[in-house]
C-alpha cells in the first residue's frame, strides 16, 4: 500500500464493511456483520470508528429523477473569466444553492473550470435554469452542454481494492 496524506489503514473486515455499505447502506448491523464474518458488536464498534474517522460521510438514499419528473440530465462545462478564489468561492455558493445542480466538480482542461451534472424536466426548464441562475453568476465567461442519452451506471462508490 502506498502512502498517501489521510490514508486509514484498512484490514479486510474494513474493506469489506465499506464496499457492502457503499451499495446497500440500509443494511442492519446484524446482517452486516454476518455477510463480513463478524459477530454484530465488533463490527458495530468497526463501523462506527470508520464514521468517526471520516471514511464514512453520511448516508443517503438514492432516488429516481425520472419517477420524479426530472427526464433530462445534462453535463454542463462552465468556464471562468478570472482565476481568483473569490470568483471561484462566489460561483461555487450560488451553485450550491441550486437543487436541480446535482453535482459540481472543479476540473482541468479544454478551458473549462467546472463541471455541473443538473437534473431538469425538459429542454424549456433546463433553458429557464440555465438563463435565470447559471450564466447570471458573476464570473461565468462561457457555457456548454451535453445532454446525457441514458446513464450507463451511477452512484458506484469508490475503489477498495489495493
Amino acid at each position: 500500500m502506498t502512502k498517501r496524506e489521510n490514508q486509514f489503514a484498512l484490514d479486510r473486515y474494513d474493506r469489506q464493511i465499506l464496499d457492502i455499505l457503499q451499495r446497500e447502506g440500509r443494511l442492519s448491523n446484524q446482517h452486516l456483520a454476518e455477510r463480513v464474518g463478524l459477530s454484530p458488536s465488533p463490527c458495530l464498534r468497526r463501523v462506527r470508528a470508520l464514521e468517526e474517522s471520516g471514511l464514512i460521510t453520511g448516508y443517503r438514499a438514492l432516488v429516481d429523477a425520472r419517477r420524479l419528473g426530472y427526464r433530462l440530465m445534462a453535463l454542463v462545462h462552465i468556464s471562468m473569466d478570472r482565476h481568483t478564489p473569490e470568483r471561484f468561492a462566489n460561483f461555487e455558493n450560488q451553485v450550491a444553492a441550486i437543487e436541480q445542480v446535482q453535482e459540481c466538480l472543479m476540473i482541468t482542461g479544454q478551458e473549462v473550470d467546472y463541471q455541473l451534472k443538473i437534473s431538469v424536466e425538459d429542454m424549456d426548464d433546463f433553458q429557464r435554469l440555465l438563463l435565470q441562475h447559471i450564466t447570471p453568476i458573476e464570473g461565468v465567461s462561457g457555457v456548454h452542454s451535453n445532454f446525457v442519452l441514458r446513464p450507463v451506471f451511477e452512484n458506484r462508490g469508490v475503489p477498495l481494492s489495493n
